[in-house]
């Protein structure tokens, strides 16, 4: 099929590498323009800008799609059956999105209607979900509610980050993509029921901040879910802190106040959450230093048992 393709993060890269390798003829990728980066803030090309310049592929670079009427002019030249877009950044209007004959496809990493919007894997991180997957889905102006047409379902590990699973949801709705591309005249579109939608909003950088009046598997779900940005984080002797990783424990009977340092050992530092229980701090960074194991951490900056992490 001739294809446009929609997308910018490293997440969208296997679909868009799926597309090739099938032998699908992509004949412009339209992603998101530089930005800042790093600390220099150079102007950096998104994951998938690169690799499509490193292939040769025609790019398309609107800052509002919506108002770019470049777009359905270089749309009209090229002339594609269908779009494929996988985490583009930007709500694409009807008239794209209608555009090719045979509409466009989206590849969201959730089973609608489960967790629609902009960060599906970490609100399912967050809110404890043991299961999510991929779904191929028939796009409309709405956030994630056009008809179904291929789902596929695992189960999120235990100690899986949101990077973690995201790798992994990302290569699953590739081959999902390439499947779906392959039965398209075969598949009768499934309308969501919207009664059983969730929403997944973007990620802001204080939804970071530990609670630690919450038990110890919520926070564990919050440090994990925020791997790689923003980083769970807290505040230690008046200093922010990043937490990377770490573990709940059991619960134990203890007078201490939530935050407070418990124990330190090579295992980690032991904090007291919310009904008793126990999370183990395994990695731990300060503001503007390097990411140290906690054990590390307590011998550089003296932390010990009675110190109390708070939320400022």
């Amino acid at each position: 099929m001739r294809i446009v393709f929609f997308g910018s993060p490293p997440a969208a890269l296997p679909s868009l590498g799926a597309l090739l390798e099938a032998g699908h003829s992509v004949e412009l990728v339209i992603t998101q323009p530089d930005r800042p980066a790093g600390r220099g803030r150079k102007l950096t090309p998104s994951a998938v800008k690169a690799f499509a310049v490193a292939r040769s592929l025609p790019v398309l670079e609107p800052a509002k799609i919506r108002k770019d009427e470049l777009v359905l002019e270089r749309l009209r030249a090229v002339r594609p059956d269908i779009h494929v877009v996988a985490a583009y950044g930007q709500i694409i209007p009807a008239s794209i999105t209608d555009f090719p004959p045979r509409h466009s496809l989206n590849v969201h990493f959730s089973l609608l209607p489960k967790y629609r919007g902009a960060c599906p894997v970490q609100w399912a991180i967050i809110r404890g979900e043991t299961r999510t997957g991929v779904t191929i889905f028939e796009l409309n102006e709405r956030m994630d509610e056009g008809n179904i047409l291929a789902a596929e379902a695992t189960d999120i590990q235990p100690e899986e980050t949101a990077r973690d699973l995201e790798t992994r949801l990302a290569a699953m709705g590739a081959a999902l993509l390439i499947r779906t591309l392959e039965d398209i005249d075969r598949i009768v579109p499934v309308p969501q029921d919207h009664s059983l939608a969730t929403l997944a909003p973007k990620i802001r950088k204080e939804d970071g901040a530990i609670d630690w009046c919450e038990e110890a598997a919520a926070i564990d779900g919050r440090v994990r879910a925020f791997q790689p940005w923003p980083s769970a984080f807290s505040f230690l002797k008046g200093k922010r802190v990043q937490v990377h990783r770490g573990m709940a424990l059991g619960t134990r009977s203890m007078t201490s106040p939530p935050g407070t340092v418990l124990a330190v050992s090579k295992e980690g530092l032991d904090v007291v959450c919310g009904g008793g229980t126990i999370y183990r701090i395994g990695s731990i960074q300060l503001e503007g230093k390097k990411e140290l194991g906690a054990h590390a951490f307590s011998l550089g900056t003296g932390v010990r048992a009675g110190d109390v992490f708070c939320r400022s």
